[in-house]
């Protein structure tokens, strides 16, 4: 069984989760996706990584927020685990931190969003215990129109 380290990266090292986050965001050209990082380090963001010694091998973002419906609540976001660590549990334990960290943050709730085309992750939540109760929809306010 493996030593997997977990913690929550500093935002002096927020940089070193792009090349994980390139597996589901290669469309954001380098220079605005480290901005855009830098930009949400100073928000209500956090971001967890999963480490195999010093090797970054799963990463997680965390939007906190209340909400009506539910209390303080986290969504996880931007959830990769590297190709050679999938289907290995690695997925299983880092979840298994990340619950136990939000609740210690006091967080009542947990909710994220999932690509439609990325059933892999749809089994991994549902055996998680998420269910689905409506969609997440995106208008894009740019002139350009472009999801990016």
């Amino acid at each position: 069984m493996h030593n997997y380290q977990i913690k929550i990266i500093e935002k002096n090292c927020i940089h070193s989760i792009i090349p994980l986050l390139r597996f589901i965001n290669n469309k954001t050209p380098d220079a605005l996706l480290k901005q855009r990082l830098a930009d949400m380090c100073n928000q209500n963001y956090e971001c967890a990584g999963i480490f195999d010694q010093q090797k970054l091998i799963g990463i997680c973002g965390i939007w906190y927020s209340t909400r009506h419906y539910i209390g303080k609540s986290a969504e996880v976001d931007h959830v990769v685990i590297a190709e050679n660590y999938r289907n290995k549990g690695v997925g299983k334990i880092f979840f298994n931190w990340i619950y136990n960290y939000l609740v210690d943050k006091g967080c009542e709730a947990t909710e994220l969003n999932t690509y439609v085309n990325n059933t892999k992750s749809h089994k991994f939540y549902y055996n998680e215990g998420y269910n689905i109760y409506g969609f997440h929809m995106l208008k894009v306010l740019r002139k350009d129109k472009a999801f990016y």
